[in-house]
């Protein structure tokens, strides 16, 4: 059986979901990280949130992960 690499251009960037939990967690805020990669609404309500956030790192964080998901503001 020959295994086949992942695509690294269709992988979910984990690193940023993983630091968008940890940062929204800190404020109380506990997401799904596999609802996250997997549900455009649940993911677009999450980074809404973090977007709302007086925490500048953490904004910064929502708008690096909306960008590499492709979600636009709405």
């Amino acid at each position: 059986m020959n295994a086949v690499a992942p695509n690294p251009t269709q992988m979910p960037p984990l690193v940023e979901i993983i630091e968008l939990k940890w940062l929204l967690a800190g404020e109380g805020v506990y997401i799904h990280v596999e609802r996250l990669m997997s549900d455009t609404e649940y993911a677009r309500k999450a980074l809404a949130r973090a977007a709302a956030s007086a925490s500048p790192t953490l904004r910064t964080a929502a708008a690096r992960l909306q960008g590499k998901l492709g979600l636009a503001a709405e």
